[in-house]
């Protein structure tokens, strides 16, 4: 969220302190991220201690609070682990929202800096840990499983076919049904190759392990101190680890580094790996088609969001320009 959602920070800071026992002393709003369900705050307690608070919409993602909290304790030290409320939860709400309240890491998002080569080293290591980490049943039977949805492809068909009926009156969304008209023949292209893929690894068998399945450079922190987090684990799924490995190399906002160095730089942490050229191309489709699905959600179905809208747009154009993520998705699969 660009602005912060209709709650006033003394309900904040009051139910911190109920649920946590933190005292506040100032609660900042920070305006980040594409996710306009989820709203980030610093708080600065009492005791001088500062805390990262993460407010979502909507009902509980125990998942995405669960996890992180386990691969942290398994040593996995590149995951930040939401801290405990006095009952021993993860987490509390508050007028629709989850509230979960982590330590505060002083740092930049992974698009806003250059990661160095040990930092990329860094990060390989720990996705290789990740990929190749057991998990208890429990948790592994709540995760979800790959199944290579058609879901976003048929709602990328159905936009097109709505802009081409309605008229809209919102700006962002007659800028969005301008773009999906002149960029049809890409997206119909994307859809087909997507469909294609999907048929074929559904018939092959793959080993699934546990994905992040969002590592673009925005979701990586790099701390003051020059540590690495891996951070927004919303949407875990047991899946092959092309999944994750599709976003390096993929245009996927890393600065000042080609296709070719990130791969390089990231594998000497991964290790040697074989990947499937179909599974990767397969994700990279997919991932263009799921931003493009969840936009035009937002944009089209709704006019809410305020400033959050026009930043939307501007992710879901990006993809269509040169050398951004379709660009690199044809180069490679052509490869």
């Amino acid at each position: 969220m660009l602005v912060p959602p209709n709650i006033p920070e003394k309900k904040i800071m009051a139910c911190l302190h109920k649920a946590y026992g933190v005292k506040s002393r100032t609660l900042t709003f920070l305006p980040l991220g594409a996710d306009v369900n989820a709203a980030s705050y610093r708080l600065s307690a009492e005791s001088g201690q500062d805390y990262f608070v993460k407010l979502r919409r909507g009902a509980v993602d125990e998942i995405g609070i669960v996890l992180p909290h386990f691969l942290h304790a398994q040593g996995i030290t590149q995951v930040i682990a939401p801290l405990p409320a006095l009952d021993g939860q993860l987490w509390t709400s508050l007028e629709g929202f989850q509230v979960v309240l982590y330590p505060f890491v002083q740092s930049r998002r992974g698009f806003e800096v250059v990661l160095s080569a040990r930092q990329w080293a860094d990060f390989g290591r720990a996705l290789k840990r990740i990929h190749t980490l057991p998990l208890p049943e429990a948790l592994a039977s709540a995760i979800p499983r790959e199944t290579y949805t058609p879901r976003y492809r048929q709602q990328v068909q159905g936009f097109l076919e709505q802009v081409k009926q309605e008229n809209y009156q919102d700006p962002v969304a007659v800028k969005v049904a301008s773009l999906l008209q002149s960029e049809e023949d890409v997206i119909l292209d994307l859809l087909q190759r997507a469909e294609g893929y999907a048929q074929r690894l559904q018939a092959q068998p793959a080993d699934f392990v546990l994905c992040h399945a969002d590592l673009h450079a925005g979701n990586l922190l790099i701390a003051d101190h020059g540590g690495l987090y891996i951070v927004d684990w919303d949407a875990p799924i047991l899946a092959p680890k092309e999944r994750d490995l599709m976003y390096i190399g993929g245009a996927q906002g890393f600065r000042d580094v080609t296709a070719r160095q990130e791969a390089a730089r990231f594998y000497r942490g991964y290790g040697a790996a074989q990947v499937d050229p179909i599974a990767l191309a397969y994700y990279r489709y997919e991932r263009i088609l799921q931003d493009i699905a969840a936009f035009c959600e937002q944009l089209l179905l709704t006019d809410t969001g305020g400033e959050d809208r026009q930043q939307s747009f501007g992710y879901l154009a990006s993809n269509f320009l040169p050398g951004n993520t379709i660009a690199v998705a044809y180069h490679a699969d052509k490869q």
